[in-house]
């Protein structure tokens, strides 16, 4: 009878196993963790990454391997294939999260540093593990802070089940509130010795704190660095959006708008839609 048990339950192990190495599988096994299960680490192929089970970006990475890897993958084959990267450049990374796009732009051996901005500190404990499983400390420097056009500090809402919505605008649906530091961009690079002029790409994701963040890098307009970011008039409202993209115009003449469909398409600055809730675009120089 106890064989027969052992049997059984090697049967159903099997069956298990099978079923939660599937995209479906590990869904359902990561929506049903227990909330004492505080960190996960995933096996993602060339790196690892640890995670939040109960948030949503550690259970896309679960299941996917992954978080929006593609939109750096295609960000990536833009600037190549237009000749921006210029060789030992440094990207400036504000809204690094858990490390996601992080890890995936240190990955593509094209970056001789990144700086990452990263205010929220559940995010940076989870920022700093995986920059250190993966080997990757003497190329990535935290700044665990957020950018503004002034030091001080900033009210900084936490979102409960998505840290990449937490944001400096309570509209981004946070509901803890904390004060975390702010300093400005050129204060940033400074303390992680980096030049200006090294700065090679701008990163952002900072769900509708850009006209801050903006208003924070001004030496880096002036010199058209290509900077990536979610413009997001629903955060900003149609006087806000205009606001941000004449500041931009000043600067830049032309850019990419990138769509979730893959789709890329040119615009002038001065033409960019502020009827659209959001969209991410490049800034070319």
């Amino acid at each position: 009878m106890k064989s027969f048990k052992r049997r059984l339950r090697k049967i159903r192990n099997r069956i298990a196993r099978r079923l939660f190495d599937t995209r479906y599988g590990r869904e359902l096994l990561v929506q049903g963790i227990s909330p004492h299960v505080l960190s996960m680490t995933a096996d993602c192929g060339d790196h690892r990454m640890t995670f939040s089970p109960h948030d949503y970006i550690g259970r896309k990475i679960y299941r996917k391997g992954h978080f929006e890897r593609d939109h750096v993958d295609r960000l990536m084959a833009v600037l190549e294939a237009r000749g921006l990267l210029r060789p030992e450049t440094v990207l400036l990374e504000l809204g690094g999260n858990i490390g996601t796009q992080t890890l995936y732009f240190a990955l593509t051996g094209r970056f001789r540093q990144i700086v990452t901005v990263e205010p929220d500190p559940r995010n940076l404990a989870f920022l700093e593990t995986n920059i250190r499983q993966n080997g990757l400390e003497g190329r990535i420097r935290v700044a665990p802070c957020a950018a503004g056009a002034e030091g001080g500090t900033l009210d900084f809402f936490q979102h409960a089940g998505n840290s990449g919505k937490s944001s400096a605008l309570a509209a981004g649906g946070g509901t803890t509130r904390i004060a975390v530091p702010v300093k400005t961009v050129p204060e940033i690079l400074t303390e992680a010795q980096v030049s200006l002029d090294a700065v090679g790409l701008v990163w952002m994701d900072i769900e509708g704190y850009e006209p801050a963040a903006i208003a924070a890098m001004e030496p880096l307009l002036a010199r058209r660095t290509p900077i990536y970011l979610e413009f997001s008039p629903v955060f900003y409202g149609p006087a806000g959006a205009a606001a941000l993209r004449d500041k931009l115009a000043r600067h830049y003449e032309n850019g990419l708008i990138f769509r979730e469909d893959g789709r890329q398409e040119p615009v002038t600055i001065r033409a960019l839609p502020v009827d659209e809730p959001q969209f991410d675009v490049l800034l070319l120089p």
